[in-house]
């Protein structure tokens, strides 16, 4: 067992780490930029190191200095949490020939499934469907432009380092193709520092479905069953809950079979999400695997009561899975809302600033993993994300009561927030009897209920 992890990232994913690390007695070092020196993460881990100014590529992002602190504070191992570096092969790459334990894949499966157009490739070559679209990345904005004039439209736009929302366009017409793919790769550029695109079909009223898996070193594969993230404002994920009430047994056994499927063709390891469209006739296409822990993993330990984040590092250990597919019982329902620092009146704009007074929600069933207090300033360098909301019941319906309920008792003063917008979802017909898709977010702006 490691003694000592370090965890490259910050907010409410650092917390849960450093949570996980304590019950396992492993010691945690904390990484920081300078506007970051009072967050709360820096206070809960044994130890905290500065590694450099507010931007991102600065130090969150800076490979170099995380190394180094690695090395300085002795730890054995790196939880790279997720976004920033957690898909970088490079990062895990160089972990690798320090002689540090990157709890994730090994790069080179990084490179395949990380790369959202390669990760395309080889699920069509093992027999997955994909959704139409280029064949391998794409540099040049008109050569795209012929790709997706011979795909016909309108195609998405995706940066193929991309994740959450970022380097991703959709283009409904030929005349505003151009514009909006150099929008993406500069976005694409800036945010993962890889300019490589590719195109794909856009699949209309599609369901976002994904599956959870764990995979250990000695070639044992499981899922966890699904999540459903149908509830995206500009494909960045609002509301995810599991299970999703699309599937039925049938369709849940062979899609969970299909994830495993995809995750033993490029022998992975750890614990990845395969992400599928789901059209409105129950058709499947992978559409991308996220080879890192994601935002909303805490429903999928809600309703399975396994502890991903402990699995990562035991898995990291060596240690062979001691959860076999027949031990995996879903059990009753999970929500999970995502509260931003933003403003829902004004388009959604970031509200970065001092949190003046606050009220955490509680009670049974309720679980918050958050990364504020009061008198927290928030900055702007970073996502806006404050806190997880999760919730589980033994159905749906007593999930979504309880969920409204631990949202109400939810107080953040001094800046906005989306806690209100999350209640306008909750109470939507179309949310209510599951119905919604990915357009839901738009049609609900549009004044439908």
């Amino acid at each position: 067992m490691f003694k000592k992890i370090l965890i490259a990232n910050r907010g409410e994913i650092a917390i849960r780490i450093i949570r996980a690390c304590r019950e396992m007695g492993i010691e945690t070092v904390a990484v920081y930029s300078k506007v970051d020196k009072d967050a709360l993460h820096t206070q809960m881990a044994d130890e905290a190191i500065c590694i450099g100014e507010a931007a991102s590529q600065d130090s969150y992002l800076n490979i170099q200095n995380i190394l180094s602190a690695t090395i300085l504070s002795g730890a054995e191992a790196i939880h790279p949490g997720f976004g920033f570096l957690s898909e970088n092969s490079r990062f895990a790459r160089m972990c690798q020939e320090c002689n540090i334990k990157f709890i994730g894949p090994k790069p080179e499966v990084i490179d395949k499934m990380g790369n959202k157009s390669k990760a395309r490739e080889i699920m069509k070559q093992a027999g997955i469907s994909v959704v139409p679209g280029s064949e391998g990345i794409v540099l040049d904005g008109y050569e795209a432009l012929k790709l997706a004039d011979k795909i016909g439209y309108p195609v998405m736009i995706k940066a193929s380092a991309g994740g959450g929302g970022r380097g991703m366009r959709l283009a409904r017409q030929r005349e505003e193709f151009l514009k909006l793919f150099d929008t993406a790769q500069t976005e694409a550029k800036i945010g993962f520092g890889d300019p490589s695109m590719y195109v794909e079909k856009f699949i209309e009223n599609p369901k976002h479905i994904e599956i959870q898996i764990l995979a250990d070193e000695h070639g044992n594969v499981i899922h966890l069953g699904e999540r459903d993230c149908s509830i995206q404002r500009r494909h960045q994920k609002m509301i995810e809950e599991a299970p999703s009430v699309l599937l039925d047994e049938v369709l849940r056994k062979k899609m969970g079979e299909t994830a495993v499927r995809a995750a033993r063709t490029v022998k992975y390891q750890n614990a990845g999400t395969i992400e599928f469209l789901v059209d409105k006739n129950k058709n499947f296409y992978f559409m991308e695997m996220n080879t890192r822990i994601q935002v909303e993993h805490p429903i999928t330990e809600m309703i399975t009561g396994i502890d991903i984040v402990k699995e990562q590092i035991l898995i990291a250990t060596g240690k062979k899975l001691e959860i076999m597919q027949k031990d995996v019982k879903i059990n009753g329902h999970a929500i999970e809302c995502r509260i931003n620092a933003e403003d829902p009146e004004h388009n959604f704009r970031p509200s970065p600033g001092k949190i003046e007074n606050m009220h955490i929600p509680g009670g049974l069933g309720v679980r918050v993993d958050s990364a504020i207090y009061n008198g927290y300033t928030i900055p702007p360098n970073y996502d806006s994300m404050l806190t997880k909301l999760i919730v589980h019941a033994k159905t749906r319906t007593e999930a979504i009561a309880k969920m409204k309920r631990a949202l109400s008792e939810f107080i953040v003063d001094g800046v906005k927030t989306n806690i209100d917008f999350h209640f306008q979802i909750l109470n939507n017909e179309m949310f209510k009897n599951g119905t919604y898709d990915t357009g839901f977010i738009e049609h609900m702006k549009e004044g439908i209920r």
